[in-house]
């Protein structure tokens, strides 16, 4: 009965780098947004690694791309037929599906995501530590939580969701110009963000934790500084990170090939 609204949340869950989880995990305390500081200006075109196909960004039956402004529609009609109407409409948020999309890919290689930004609601769970504040350790029965959506994501046709990507993507390299990278590309940084996730290493043995402040931390430092997306991987438990991880990699070749069409 709740197929269509967990593939919803998967969808955008790969789509929007795993932000969700970071969500979840920190769901229990309120965050301050995440200042985006943009980078140096630099004069010129973007130096493009990971074109998007010209083919995919508009087929020869597809409808003319809104502004961004006017874009929740069009992109939430088109994930609905991917998805299911009812998931797109009770899980995905708007106004801006399109601008939370980028913030979230954007912010998984700094140390956090707003979770203010998401582009997904809320959803239910607890995280869960063993101990104290200040000697706690991640609670493995966190995992469990993330079991069943792991499962729905693992058959996902990540060929699909990157033509729908590719239809959108002027959209998408509007926002991520808009956030303050008026010579980047934010196919490259997508790809950049999968790459970085695809490198997360999985820690052996418990996983200790410190609560310094409001928010639980990992106690290892070396944890502690690495982008959020890794954190997020690491938080979710290794079984859960290695079906993600392949679903990743399979979005990844659909992002740096031409689209397939179905």
């Amino acid at each position: 009965m709740m197929k269509k609204p967990i593939i919803a949340l998967a969808v955008l869950v790969i789509a929007g780098g795993l932000g969700v989880w970071y969500h979840l995990t920190h769901r229990h305390a309120l965050q301050p947004a995440i200042a985006q500081l943009p980078p140096p200006a630099s004069a010129g075109p973007p130096s493009i690694l990971h074109p998007v196909p010209a083919s995919g960004q508009a087929g020869t039956q597809a409808a003319p791309l809104p502004a961004l402004n006017d874009s929740d529609a069009a992109i939430r009609g088109a994930l609905g037929e991917l998805i299911g109407t009812a998931a797109v409409r009770n899980f995905l948020v708007s106004p801006g599906l399109i601008r939370r999309i980028v913030v979230t890919v954007d912010n998984l290689l700094r140390d956090k995501a707003p979770s203010d930004k998401l582009p997904v609601v809320a959803a239910a769970g607890t995280f869960l530590a063993q101990g104290d504040d200040q000697h706690a350790m991640l609670d493995p029965q966190n995992y469990a939580r993330y079991t069943p959506m792991v499962a729905v994501i693992g058959k996902l046709d990540m060929h699909a969701l990157a033509n729908v990507y590719f239809h959108f993507y002027p959209l998408f390299q509007s926002a991520y110009e808009g956030l303050g990278y008026p010579n980047s590309y934010f196919n490259d940084r997508l790809i950049k963000v999968i790459d970085s996730m695809l490198a997360t290493p999985q820690p052996t043995g418990p996983i200790e934790l410190v609560r310094p402040n409001v928010l639980y931390q990992y106690a290892d430092p070396a944890l502690e500084a690495r982008p959020a997306g890794q954190k997020l991987l690491i938080r979710m438990g290794p079984d859960n990170a290695a079906q993600i991880k392949k679903k990743l990699s399979e979005l990844r070749a659909a992002l740096t090939a031409a689209p397939l069409k179905r």
